[in-house]
């Protein structure tokens, strides 16, 4: 153990063994990860649900912490953990996909914000579709959901025996596509617009060279893309509810099987 010769060490070194797999979850999850996240918070909400955990569930623990087996289960554990927040991160990249595809299109790619989720700059209409899939994936319980897959994982893949398998590993790596195949489906209405747009336009410059594309072009991609955000955004959200589901049962078959 810990070598302190306490009575409450077998317990705290449980508790501290069962974090492991809960703190790597919540470091890369959706909501839990973001920078805005106090890292005590984080620490409280691991420490809480472990508890519910070693109550719930039944499983060895190992028995010395300095050991080479030891270092390996803790290993086990932060990547299950990581595997379980990373694939619902991987979704979370739809919008800032589509915000490029349709943010270089309208001109507006140079506009630039500090994403809540990240900290780190993104496209503004990226920022603001992250926010908006993030409160539906909160509308829909996925911070609940993802809690109760974490703690369900410690039946499916007990400490110990809890290495992924590499099947599953490439599910994780196949469903990394899925992110652009989203944010490229996101796009398409308002980015097949803005693309008839620019062969208007192109076809305008080759008939009147002497035609001021930036004064013509940038205003006119401007007011169709907002536009067509504003009749698309219906959609964009009913496709961005779809994006949360598939990422929930992705994570799902990633515990499940």
């Amino acid at each position: 153990m810990l070598g302190l010769g306490l009575a409450v060490e077998p317990q705290l070194w449980a508790l501290l063994f069962t974090m492991v797999r809960v703190g790597a979850a919540f470091v890369v999850a959706p909501v839990f990860g973001a920078v805005a996240m106090p890292v005590q918070v984080r620490v409280l909400l691991s420490g809480a649900i472990a508890v519910l955990v070693l109550h719930a569930q039944s499983f060895a623990i190992p028995t010395e912490i300095f050991s080479f087996t030891t270092f390996l289960g803790i290993a086990a554990e932060a990547l299950v953990g990581l595997a379980l927040g990373f694939v619902l991160q991987i979704a979370f990249a739809a919008p800032l996909i589509a915000s490029e595809v349709i943010g270089i299109s309208m001109g507006i790619g140079f506009a630039a914000m500090v994403n809540p989720q990240s900290g780190a700059p993104t496209p503004a209409l990226g920022t603001f579709l992250s926010v908006l899939l993030t409160l539906l994936f909160l509308s829909l319980d996925g911070h609940l959901i993802l809690v109760d897959l974490i703690v369900r994982s410690y039946e499916i893949l007990p400490p110990g025996a809890a290495w992924l398998s590499a099947g599953k590993l490439q599910n994780i790596a196949m469903f990394g596509g899925y992110a652009f195949l989203a944010g490229l489906l996101l796009a398409l209405p308002v980015g097949f617009l803005l693309l008839c747009l620019n062969l208007v336009v192109g076809m305008l410059s080759r008939s009147a060279p002497a035609l001021n594309l930036f004064a013509v072009g940038l205003p006119a991609s401007l007011f169709v893309g907002v536009v067509a955000l504003f009749v698309a955004m219906p959609a964009m959200g009913d496709y961005m509810l779809v994006i949360v589901r598939e990422s929930l049962d992705a994570t799902k078959t990633l515990v499940l099987g």
